[in-house]
């Protein structure tokens, strides 16, 4: 690292100090007002606003969900690569049960993944480019070399896999040379990062299914052809025999996390819908046991008379961290939390994340930012009605995700032309 790099780092470091209460005042002001996937129109509003305010000009995409914004940190060229930093901002459709102020003000609606920080740290490399705009005109700073280019990009819908696509398809990543990415992690305690080269996450297929029988008399099932047993029996040779259709060391995970059905405990109903997913870090699994679910769809037919149809839905990829854009992100966390807080990620996540859509194409990475308070054992889990974090993160998070885009753009400027001789 160049002593002018070492003196931009430092500075911005003293930017985003400056900027921890606002930074925490942002993230429960969102995580107060969720707003679940697609539905993101007020936190759309909300983030707009702080931006147009910073001087960034917002780009609100269709539909009013996501916004994104370029900002500058310096004097880019216009040769200078233009990183993408992406959050998500979308919450669940569950009820927060925390007793604290700025719990959710909506009842059944909950940001427990952690979305309102991711949103919050990248709207802070926002505040800190413009807070270094405002100190270059009374002081003189180092300046990053180039300058740095950013587009910061606030995505709706990833809880249902489908924000990233609608992004992409609309040009959020014109122009762009590489995109990171971050996620909270209440399994590491606050300011522990985890780092994994290659897939971070499994691929994720969501199933549906629909289970049609002939409905009757809950007395009288012989003149039925009963759709709920049919669907008990779906799940249990699910269950059963998709684990035992692959190599057991090659991971992979299916589960039914919805069932609809019925309408009173006499009436043996027509229909069951059913909705699953399947994961798989292998693509050679991923493609056999989608086979082998409908060698099962096609067992229960037979057996129970019912008519099963089903699909696939919202297929993400596995996320595979570059490994260069991942060296950067873990060069930036160590000079932030210290070497011996950052830690490898032996094996993937089995969960899915639609990150991966960018990853098509552009190269990227993300990391885990560990968030969980000291103390707290157990952990207070993503997806659980007391999930929160440790807000000290915050600043940690912009503070990383800024380090990595000064290096990024350091290592992607364009080599100088030789000198050919005559």
């Amino acid at each position: 690292m160049t002593e002018n790099h070492s003196q931009t780092l430092a500075e911005l470091d003293a930017c985003v100090a400056g900027l921890e209460a606002t930074l925490i005042k942002v993230r429960r002001h969102l995580h107060a007002h969720p707003e679940p996937s697609g539905e993101e129109v007020r936190t759309t509003e909300f983030l707009a606003q702080q931006l147009a305010e910073l001087g960034w000009e917002p780009r609100v995409y269709r539909n009013g969900v996501g916004v994104s914004a370029d900002a500058v940190l310096g004097q880019p060229s216009d040769e200078t690569a233009l990183i993408a930093v992406r959050s998500d901002m979308d919450a669940l459709r569950m009820p927060d049960e925390k007793a604290v102020e700025y719990r959710s003000q909506y009842e059944g609606l909950n940001h427990a993944c952690g979305h309102d920080a991711h949103a919050a740290m990248v709207l802070g490399l926002g505040l800190a480019g413009a807070a270094w705009r405002r100190r270059s005109e009374t002081e003189a700073l180092a300046g990053p070399v180039d300058g740095v280019r950013l587009r910061l990009i606030f995505q709706p819908a990833e809880e249902t896999s489908q924000g990233a696509r609608w992004l992409v398809e609309q040009g959020v990543l014109e122009g762009v040379s590489a995109i990171l990415g971050i996620h909270v992690d209440p399994e590491r305690l606050a300011g522990q990062v985890g780092i994994r080269y290659g897939a971070l996450t499994a691929n994720c297929d969501e199933v549906a299914f629909v289970v049609n029988g002939h409905g009757g008399h809950a007395a009288r099932p012989h003149h039925t052809i009963d759709s709920v047993a049919a669907a008990a029996q779906l799940v249990g040779a699910l269950y059963q025999f998709l684990p035992r259709s692959v190599d057991s060391r090659q991971p992979s995970v299916f589960t039914i996390g919805e069932i609809q059905g019925g309408y009173a405990p006499n009436v043996i109903p027509e229909r069951v819908q059913l909705r699953g997913s399947l994961r798989t870090t292998d693509p050679h699994v991923r493609e056999t046991l989608k086979r082998r679910i409908g060698d099962i769809v096609d067992g229960i037919e037979e057996v129970s008379g019912a008519r099963v149809r089903y699909e696939f839905l919202n297929p993400l990829k596995a996320v595979y961290n570059d490994p260069q854009i991942a060296a950067a992100l873990e060069e930036a966390a160590g000079q932030v939390v210290g070497k011996e807080n950052v830690g490898k990620i032996d094996r993937p996540s089995m969960g899915g994340e639609d990150f991966s859509v960018y990853l098509d194409q552009v190269p990227g990475a993300m990391l885990r930012l560990g968030c969980s308070p000291p103390g707290v054992e157990p952990p207070l889990f993503l997806h659980s009605q007391k999930f929160d974090l440790d807000e000290r993160v915050l600043s940690l998070g912009t503070r990383i995700l800024l380090r990595a885009a000064v290096l990024l753009t350091d290592r992607l400027r364009p080599s100088p032309p030789s000198v050919q001789e005559q």
